[in-house]
């Protein structure tokens, strides 16, 4: 008896979680076209920066080309980017306009030369005593 009111309650769940499911709405269309936004990257010079626009120009060089991305900023991003600076820019199209996600700066890497520094000899300590040997344990429990 017990056996058949169980195997009928969680028949009656399973229906009653079913009809949720099926009755919950499907995902706003908004939401898709967001994932569908490729976020595409660019890596050159800053040639430009338009702080009335609030955009920078970014110029890549492709097989002795120059190509030149104009790409819209927030206020933030703007005050950290100068002209004549190395960035790598995560943006977006939207609305026809490159929106940036992020600006990272890419560090000039300067090789220094630099004299190897002459180290003091210091004095050598004298070797430690050996330390006793350890008397073996018995065996047993």
């Amino acid at each position: 008896m017990k056996k058949t009111i169980a195997i009928g309650l969680s028949l009656v769940l399973m229906f009653a979680f079913a009809a949720v499911t099926f009755a919950y709405p499907q995902a706003a269309p908004a939401e898709k076209k967001e994932a569908s936004a490729k976020i595409k990257q660019v890596t050159g010079e800053v040639t430009a920066v338009d702080a009335k626009a609030k955009t920078i120009t970014v110029t890549k060089k492709v097989k002795d080309k120059a190509e030149d991305t104009v790409i819209s900023v927030d206020d933030k991003m703007l005050a950290d980017v100068k002209q004549g600076e190395k960035v790598t820019v995560k943006y977006t199209v939207t609305d026809g306009k490159n929106v940036a996600k992020s600006v990272k700066k890419k560090e000039v890497k300067v090789e220094k030369k630099e004299a190897p520094a002459k180290k003091e000899a210091a004095p050598v300590a004298a070797p430690a005593a050996p330390a006793a040997p350890e008397k073996k344990k018995a065996a047993g429990y």
